[in-house]
C-alpha cells in the first residue's frame, strides 16, 4: 500500500504531469558492535573503505538532498558523498533503526522473522513494525512533498529500510531484509503514489 500522496504538476498546456522522485536508500557500512553505543559507534576500517566505494558509485549522480538516521554509522556512510557534492546531511530522528527489544528465548533471526510477519507485534522494550514504518514513512513523505521531482539520498539501516519499502510494496519483508548486505544501495523510483522500480546498485 502507498503512503505517499499523489504529487502532480501541470505542463505549459495545462495537462497534469506526474512527477518522478528518485530515492537512494543507502544501508550503512560495517560498524563494530559496542554495547551501549548504538547511536555513536562509527564505521570500521572496512566500513570506511566501503563508504569510499559508495561515493564512487553515486558520485556521478546529481543528488539534491541528503537525509540520514541519527546513528553515526549511517551518517558516516554517506558523508564522503555528501562532502563531494557540497551538501549538508539532514539528520532525522524518526529514521533511526527499529529497536527489536528483548526477544528472550527466540534466536535473533527468528525474532526478526516474526516481527516482519506480525506487524503489530512488539517485544518488550522494542518497537513494532507498524509503529516504526509509520514514523519513518512520515519523514519520507515530508521530503518528497517539499522536494518533488528531486533526487534524495537516505542514510539508513536494514530493518527500517525494509519497512519503508514495504510501505509501497508488501513483497519487501523478512526475506528481503535477510538478503541485504552492509552496505547496500537501492535506487527507488516513485511516480505519484506508486513505486515504479527498485534497482540494487551495490556490487
Amino acid at each position: 500500500m502507498a503512503f505517499i500522496e499523489l504529487i502532480i504538476n501541470r505542463n505549459k498546456s495545462g495537462d497534469l504531469v506526474i512527477v518522478e522522485t528518485i530515492l537512494y536508500f543507502v544501508r550503512h557500512a560495517e560498524s563494530v558492535y559496542e554495547e551501549g553505543r548504538e547511536r555513536t559507534r562509527g564505521l570500521s576500517e572496512q566500513g570506511m573503505k566501503d563508504a569510499r566505494k559508495i561515493r564512487d558509485i553515486l558520485g556521478s549522480e546529481n543528488i539534491d538532498i541528503f537525509v540520514s538516521s541519527p546513528y553515526e554509522r549511517a551518517v558516516e556512510t554517506i558523508r564522503l558523498l555528501a562532502n563531494e557534492q557540497h551538501k549538508e546531511i539532514h539528520v532525522e530522528e524518526d529514521l533511526r533503526e527499529r529497536a527489536i527489544g528483548d526477544f528472550a528465548m527466540a534466536s535473533f533471526l527468528e525474532a526478526k522473522r516474526v516481527a516482519f510477519e506480525d506487524f503489530n507485534l512488539s517485544y518488550p522494550g522494542g518497537e513494532s513494525s507498524q509503529t516504526a514504518q509509520k514514523r519513518a514513512l512520515a519523514v519520507i513523505k515530508r521530503y518528497i512533498e517539499a522536494s518533488e521531482g528531486k533526487t534524495i539520498v537516505i542514510g539508513t539501516h536494514g530493518d527500517i529500510m525494509t519497512l519503508m519499502l514495504n510501505g509501497y510494496d508488501q513483497q519487501y519483508g523478512y526475506a528481503f531484509w535477510k538478503s541485504t548486505t552492509m552496505p547496500d544501495i537501492y535506487k527507488v523510483i516513485i511516480e505519484g503514489n506508486e513505486l515504479i522500480e527498485v534497482e540494487r546498485m551495490w556490487r
